[in-house]
Parts: C-alpha cells; sequence; structure tokens
C-alpha cells in the first residue's frame, strides 16, 4: 500500500486556495498559537455553504469524505481520510452545556491568522477557541483551556 501525498504546506495550501472559509480548531489550533500539546489528527470548522469546496480542495491529496455534503450538514460531522485523518464540524452555531452559542459566522469575522511557511491559517480568536473546547468539556478540554488562558496572560 503506498502512502498518500499528504505534507502540512499542501494541506494548508489547498485550504486557501480553495475559497472556503475553513476554522482550525481543537489541539492543532493550540499549537498553531505555540502551545506545546500533542495530537494526531486536524480539527476544522467549515462554513455550512462551503463544504463541497473544502472536499473538492482536498481531493488532489487523496483525502475521501466519510459522508456526503448533505449528510454532513444533517449530522454537523463528517470526516476526511487518508494516511491522515480530519475531523470536519458543519454548523452555523454550537453551544457549549452551559448555554454559550458561538456562530461560525462570528467566529470567522473575529478570526486570526497564524503563519505557517509561506501561508496563513486561519483559526478562531482566543475567546472563540476556548469557547469551542468547552463545547465537548472533556477533562483534557479543560486542560487545554488552562494552557490557552496561561497563553492569553502572556500576550499584550
Amino acid at each position: 500500500m503506498e502512502g498518500s501525498e499528504f505534507t502540512e504546506p499542501r494541506f494548508f495550501g489547498a485550504i486557501a486556495e480553495s475559497g472556503a472559509r475553513v476554522l482550525l480548531i481543537g489541539r492543532r489550533a493550540m499549537v498553531a498559537l505555540g502551545i506545546p500539546v500533542l495530537t494526531a489528527d486536524y480539527d476544522l470548522w467549515v462554513a455550512f455553504e462551503d463544504v463541497e469546496k473544502l472536499n473538492e480542495a482536498l481531493a488532489p491529496l487523496d483525502f475521501v469524505a466519510n459522508r456526503a455534503p448533505d449528510e454532513a450538514r444533517s449530522t454537523g460531522r463528517y470526516a476526511l481520510e487518508n494516511d491522515e485523518h480530519v475531523d470536519v464540524m458543519v454548523a452555523r452555531a454550537a453551544t457549549t452545556p452551559t448555554g454559550e452559542r458561538l456562530a461560525f459566522d462570528d467566529a470567522w469575522a473575529r478570526r486570526q491568522t497564524v503563519p505557517f511557511e509561506a501561508l496563513q491559517v486561519a483559526i478562531p480568536c482566543i475567546e472563540d477557541l476556548v469557547t469551542t473546547k468547552r463545547w465537548s468539556s472533556r477533562e483534557k478540554d479543560v486542560r487545554d483551556i488552562q494552557l490557552i488562558e496561561a497563553l492569553r496572560r502572556t500576550r499584550p
């Protein structure tokens, strides 16, 4: 079996060139901010209407969606897979267990970009990244929030 042609520069470059509104979330967003955490996959939040753009952009890298776009929209999630695993959230908004709602359009408007090689990668602003970590409220998310908050205190 032959491995895919995956590299992060090609991955993020394909997303950037697609025109799709996509936010890198999860631990990879934390890594992009310089927080030293380990993760094995990628987590993306894509605009509800941009699923097809994202899928088409990543198809040349041999990523295959496990759900059709309409099914992904109805379930709110899908995965793109080759040798890598990309969890993709497709929701206009999500709510934490305590009722804090975050809309994609608001997170996109407040996004920050971080440099990655010759590219810029879009991630949520710090406050919104914390909110995304509150969606699941797993023990590791609580620890991640503490790390993000510590980073926030060190930045002007």
